[in-house]
């Protein structure tokens, strides 16, 4: 049984190692044949295994869950893992990394190190008196509050808001809509005790709630579809009392 050959397709890679003194910036072009189905991470894998063994690039789950494979694609950050060849008419994709992370080589970047820091910041932990006794049950929370909990906590840390975000372009220091959606998923946990005005002092300046811009192109790339403008103007209408 015969097959139709795939069309040709261009992977174009902004490649780039800030390790070595030799490398500077510059675009490495691939050409492949489309296989139907093909995700840019299948074709990035291909490059990898068969025409460039030194591509760099990030990788776990390949199903969209653990965020790893994020990259600007034709100008618009992604997962590598849920972006279709086929949706690319012209078949010429142009990788870059993703801005505002520290870069590791080529496509790969440190999500880590600046979520790491993101969540020291924000205090990302539940923060109570309450003593727990493991040999009772537990709270009884309102179903209405846990999902609304849960659904903020389907945030897989891809960075894809970040890089979405203008106002990390100006404010470096700037949290973040993943951020601001972690400050407004304990802000509504009944075991967290902060008050409105313990949250004021983590995220009330220009470097946080305030310096958002409401451009919505966090909500608009997030691969979960996180409602993170309510949430983030939800915080801001909060907080503004208290400035």
């Amino acid at each position: 049984m015969s097959t139709q050959k795939g069309r040709e397709i261009t992977i174009r890679v902004l490649k780039f190692n800030p390790r070595s003194k030799v490398s500077k910036p510059h675009y490495v072009e691939y050409k492949l044949e489309e296989t139907p189905g093909m995700t840019l991470f299948i074709a990035l894998t291909y490059i990898r295994e068969n025409l460039d063994a030194d591509l760099s690039f990030d990788f776990v789950c390949r199903a969209g869950i653990c965020g790893s494979c994020g990259m600007v694609v034709n100008g618009k950050p992604t997962l590598a893992c849920r972006t279709l060849i086929a949706n690319y008419p012209d078949g010429v994709l142009t990788l870059l990394p993703m801005p505002a992370f520290e870069l590791i080589k080529d496509l790969s970047v440190n999500t880590g190190k600046w979520m790491d820091g993101m969540s020291k910041r924000v205090e990302s932990w539940i923060i109570s008196d309450h003593q727990v006794d493991i040999s009772k049950l537990e709270d009884r929370i309102d179903p209405d509050v846990a999902n609304d909990t849960f659904e903020l906590d389907r945030c897989i840390e891809c960075g894809i808001c970040v890089a979405s975000c203008g106002t990390m372009l100006m404010r470096p220091n700037f949290v973040g809509p993943v951020g601001l959606n972690r400050v407004a998923r304990f802000e509504i946990d009944p075991h967290d005790k902060r008050t409105a005005d313990d949250f004021y002092e983590l995220i009330g300046d220009d470097d946080g709630i305030f310096g958002c811009m409401s451009l919505m192109a966090c909500e608009d790339h997030c691969p979960k579809h996180l409602p993170l403008q309510n949430k983030i103007a939800y915080l801001r209408r909060k907080l503004v009392a208290l400035r």
